[in-house]
């Protein structure tokens, strides 16, 4: 069994040359699946990390209002959480058949245990994890969030950390995201993924 130091933060880096940009040369053999609450940045780091690795970027959210033809914030409405999430299911679960991409998942994904043994079979699991305060101001700039419109959005948060950050452990790699410039965070996935045993991942001319 391949040992990923689920749980282990990201805070070490890898040494490089620091001319060269973080993931210079690098190409992962997976996908790799961001997870973490809303406003972790896993739409904004995503982009970033597959610009920076030459790989495509897809946003589940976006792949699940395409194929059902609504908004998310439609599909809670209408028909409910639990539809939502076997759609989030099925569609996270045609991504990982793809080829190598990078995959920002909704903030309760992970939470199913379908979806999370899925990842964990056929992709590199990428925890982007952020206090509480840093996500209420990040939250706070979009209003289309369903599940912060039953109460109070601090105290949901807080409810939704205490109840899925100890799922969220398990990811192959953890990072904490800051207030800082989102290639800061780039730098450190990268640097995380490099140091994951092969066959998990290789590193090999990007295309």
């Amino acid at each position: 069994m391949l040992n990923f130091n689920r749980g282990d933060s990201a805070a070490a880096t890898v040494a490089r040359d620091p001319l060269t940009p973080a993931g210079a040369g690098f190409r992962p053999s997976r996908s790799v699946v961001l997870v973490g609450l809303m406003g972790a940045g896993k739409t904004s780091i995503g982009r970033r990390l597959a610009q920076r690795l030459g790989l495509p970027f897809v946003d589940s959210d976006h792949e699940i209002e395409t194929a059902a033809g609504c908004t998310i914030e439609t599909i809670f409405e209408m028909y409910g959480e639990r539809a939502f999430r076997d759609c989030e299911r099925r569609v996270i679960g045609r991504l990982l058949e793809e080829p190598v991409q990078v995959i920002a998942t909704g903030g309760g994904a992970f939470m199913d245990t379908e979806t999370r043994d899925a990842v964990k079979a056929r992709g590199v699991s990428v925890w982007l994890r952020a206090d509480l305060e840093l996500l209420l101001q990040r939250v706070s700039r979009r209003a289309n969030r369903p599940l912060l419109k039953r109460g109070d959005p601090k105290e949901v948060l807080a409810g939704l950390m205490a109840q899925r950050y100890p799922v969220y452990a398990e990811a192959d790699v953890t990072v904490d995201t800051r207030d800082a410039p989102p290639d800061v965070t780039v730098d450190t996935v990268i640097e995380a993924l490099q140091g994951l045993p092969p066959p998990a991942l290789t590193a090999g001319p990007a295309p």
